[in-house]
């Protein structure tokens, strides 16, 4: 069965495909390895490989394609705005493993929207208009899109809508906030469920799901296929079989302090790199444990005193206490 193919039969299933977000520097092939242990996505969805004229396919990344851990389908994630470059790397992509590629339209870094990249391409619907044809024709895999509903505004996802349809996307992740709102609160889950009642092809909802529960209610009032999670996965890696558990009717099975320090310490273990110093490696977690904030009482003392931290010994202890 080829990963399309596999994609196909997970999307067939009555429960909602459960993807893992596209992460820079955080969802590599390490850390795809470590969800896998958990149970794991349904779908995996690399860090962006930057295109550009004088680009090459980022190695780090190939090799997440290359040595897929987890058993499920990959879809290999495209950033930029030059359509020859998009092209030939779609191209490129294609002689991997991968199920889909997908395009990049919802990047809310400055350093990329700044380029007229990632979300910055929502300011320009005409472009993303002639990137969405060129592609469709250049990939014979699925071609899929991840989005925010506009730049600054919630009123480009209309405008984008038809051209999903128009050029066949085969299916579309729709993160319900603007570039412009970061992440901050607000998501527009009302504004997912119109897009999702208005394309043909299947819909992720996207945007401060972070428990089975917002799963659960994110699903019935949107209506959407599935759902992509990123954030709320990195601290509860748990989350992907609570969802499924709901799902089923079954208990939901609940992680305690002592299951989620276990987890940081193998985290600790997935993100450090070979003939690296302590602080660097402390440093690299940094970037994992800014997101369990939700998941502590005292999210400000605990991430105050976390980046705080110099060494692993200190770091666990931050962990313990808070936890």
């Amino acid at each position: 069965m080829t990963p399309t193919e596999h994609l196909d039969q997970l999307l067939a299933r009555p429960e909602p495909l459960l993807a893992l977000a596209p992460m820079q520097d955080v969802t590599d092939l390490a850390f795809w390895r470590l969800m896998a242990r958990y149970g794991g996505a349904d779908v995996y969805y690399t860090e962006y490989f930057r295109v550009h004229p004088d680009s090459h396919l980022d190695k780090p990344i190939l090799a997440s394609l290359i040595h897929n851990p987890t058993g499920k389908p990959a879809i290999a994630q495209m950033i930029g705005n030059d359509i020859p470059s998009l092209v030939r790397s779609a191209k490129e992509l294609q002689h991997y493993n991968i199920a889909a590629v997908d395009l990049n339209l919802g990047c809310p870094a400055p350093i990329v929207y700044k380029k007229c990249a990632g979300g910055g391409l929502l300011r320009d619907v005409p472009r993303i208009e002639g990137i969405l044809g060129a592609l469709r024709a250049a990939v014979s895999v699925k071609f899929t899109v991840k989005t925010r509903l506009g730049f600054d505004d919630t009123e480009t996802i209309d405008a984008l809508v038809p051209l999903f349809a128009k050029h066949g996307v085969d299916l579309v992740t729709i993160h319900g906030r603007t570039v412009m709102q970061m992440y901050r609160d607000g998501v527009r889950y009302d504004l997912i469920g119109t897009a999702t009642s208005n394309l043909p092809c299947p819909v992720l909802a996207n945007g401060n799901i972070g428990s089975h529960l917002d799963a659960a209610a994110v699903t019935q009032q949107t209506g959407v296929r599935g759902l992509m999670l990123g954030r709320g996965a990195i601290r509860n890696p748990w989350l992907f079989e609570q969802i499924r558990q709901h799902v089923r009717g079954e208990a939901v099975f609940q992680p305690t302090a002592a299951d989620l320090l276990t987890y940081v310490a193998e985290l600790y273990e997935t993100v450090t790199m070979p003939n690296t110093r302590e602080l660097d490696q402390v440093n690299r977690i940094k970037k994992h444990l800014n997101f369990f904030g939700p998941a502590v009482a005292d999210a400000e003392g605990f991430l105050s005193e976390m980046r705080r931290c110099t060494t692993r010994a200190g770091l666990m202890d931050v962990c313990r206490r808070s936890f």
